[in-house]
């Protein structure tokens, strides 16, 4: 789905998520760059590839991967993206999130505690989310408020509490923000960060404030799609109907 000039939506079925299920991956691209933000799940590789074609844009273009977070649906199809491409392709992530990417910390306990009334079969499974699997090689770390130059100005947003180092972007040409698991959507319709998923509710709250100080005419969720009607409205929404202003 086309969301302005040098933004596509890409969605992605994925069964494993749910039945009607999709990936909402984004695709930034101009003369010089072709960025892809998230990779999808281990599966859906050529899947990714093929849309990317039916885009417009070859996969052979692609030179940047910025992952929003750590979670084994954004990030499992990474190797199989790599292996296929043959090339080298720079991967981007927030500073805080490359430890969990990498391998060297997950958030294991924090999710423990974030969910301890579950019933104990519900918080195992939610457990195998956030244990490592296939670590993931970052070359750039991006910071809050870095602003790449490629397609119009992309702005590195720091949006923890989904996970401390997850990262939305804010495409300044096209006033969209790509939310990664900031907040999902259905329908249109904003929900904010699923608390089953959020290992930091007051800091993810806290994070859809600062999306909604952007002003932002569209939002890409990925679990959820386009949200293209009072966007930046709907996000104080969720905020003050949390307890803040």
């Amino acid at each position: 789905m086309r969301i302005a000039q040098g933004v596509e939506m890409l969605e992605i079925p994925s069964e494993l998520l749910g039945p009607g299920a999709k990936m909402n991956l984004t695709l930034l691209y101009d003369e010089q760059e072709a960025i892809l933000v998230d990779a999808g799940l281990a599966g859906c590789e050529r899947t990714i590839i093929a849309a990317m074609e039916a885009a417009g844009v070859p996969f052979d273009r692609l030179n940047k991967i910025i992952i929003t977070h750590h979670d084994f649906d954004h990030v499992s199809g990474l190797p199989g993206l790599l292996k296929l491409a043959g090339r080298k392709i720079e991967i981007m992530a927030h500073s805080e999130e490359i430890p969990y990417l990498e391998g060297t910390k997950d958030l294991t306990e924090k999710v423990r505690k974030a969910n301890a009334n579950l019933p104990a079969e519900q918080l195992e499974a939610q457990l195998k989310n956030y244990r490592r699997r296939e670590r993931i090689a970052v070359d750039s770390a991006l910071a809050d408020g870095q602003e790449l130059p490629s397609c119009g100005g992309i702005v590195a947003v720091h949006t923890p509490g989904h996970t401390p180092g997850h990262l939305c972007l804010y495409l300044k040409k096209a006033k969209t923000v790509v939310a990664g698991d900031a907040t999902v959507a259905d329908g249109g319709k904003l929900f904010g960060p699923a608390p089953i998923f959020t290992v930091d509710m007051p800091q993810a709250f806290a994070s859809l404030q600062k999306l909604a100080a952007l002003k932002p005419e569209k939002i890409i969720c990925y679990h959820g799609g386009l949200v293209s009607e009072r966007a930046a409205e709907q996000l104080q929404a969720i905020k003050e109907a949390a307890g803040g202003k």
